[in-house]
């Protein structure tokens, strides 16, 4: 098992098992063959190509790190009995935004994250249409945090941005929400920020892309008020949070993972200033 002063080597092999994942889900992406479309309990849909990614991270994952359990939307679930003895453990999305598969939108990434104690450590999405990948690590002892982006063209640290900068400037703030969800809420919460703060430029988009937005500077917050599964954000959570940003719940507490029975979300923000006071524009918007 790679220890926690290795965490850039564990990424390292993480990016590898999911570029993996993301190669076969293009070969059905760009296959003329039926998607083989399936509906869920929970009548959300699952493609091949869910299945296919799941099928090389959780084993690929289980012989990365022996003894540390993978927990993926495509597979039963263990009863919270069990996981609630899990210290370590990896959660993963094998197609974030199947939605947005079965539109080829191109806007779904694998997710993979390595939860300790609840926090997510180290996290990779993986995009596999741009060939893009967004990857960070919290600090371990003798490191430090560390998020960067890597395309064909090379690798770069990414960075959060700082929202006075944007005032400073006079540009506006930058939101990102989901294509699918929530509109009515994010409209009235845009309607907020604009009031106390001026005009602000809104990108809706599938996946965990919104949350990668935030930790490369390209968007302040990504309201979300509907809706997710721990597997949708953890991975891009550790992206963030290392690049400086956090994620909260709609109290302003640290999204955590494992923590009861459901795997279901509360509503959260994505912020990527946390020396701005979001929490007064924010509060009661959920």
């Amino acid at each position: 098992m790679a220890k926690a002063q290795n965490r850039r080597e564990l990424v390292e092999q993480v990016i590898d098992i999911c570029s993996t994942a993301g190669r076969a889900i293009l070969d059905v992406y760009h296959s003329s063959a039926d998607l083989k479309i399936d509906t869920k309990s929970d009548d959300s849909p699952v493609t091949a190509a869910d299945l296919a990614a799941h099928n090389i991270l959780a084993p690929a994952l289980a012989q990365l790190t022996p003894g540390v359990p993978v927990l993926s939307e495509e597979q039963a679930m263990p009863p919270f009995s069990e996981r609630r003895r899990w210290r370590r453990y990896w959660i993963v999305d094998p197609l974030d935004g199947t939605k947005e598969f079965i539109r080829r939108s191109g806007e779904f990434t694998v997710n993979v994250a390595l939860i300790e104690d609840g926090v997510p450590v180290l996290g990779v999405v993986h995009v596999p249409v741009l060939e893009i990948t967004y990857a960070g690590h919290r600090a371990a002892p003798g490191t430090e945090a560390l998020a960067y982006k890597r395309t064909a063209g090379g690798e770069n640290p990414i960075r959060v941005r700082s929202v006075q900068s944007q005032l400073d400037v006079q540009s506006p703030l930058g939101l990102v929400a989901s294509r699918s969800h929530g509109a009515g809420a994010v409209d009235r919460l845009v309607a907020r920020i604009e009031q106390q703060l001026g005009h602000t430029e809104l990108k809706n988009m599938g996946s965990s892309l919104k949350l990668c937005l935030v930790a490369e500077g390209a968007a302040d917050l990504y309201p979300r008020l509907a809706p997710t599964c721990e597997w949708d954000t953890a991975a891009a959570q550790a992206v963030v949070e290392a690049a400086g940003g956090l994620v909260v719940d709609d109290q302003f507490a640290p999204l955590r993972y494992n923590t009861k029975d459901s795997v279901l979300n509360p509503s959260f923000y994505v912020i990527g200033d946390p020396s701005f006071d979001w929490r007064a524009l924010l509060a009661d918007c959920s």
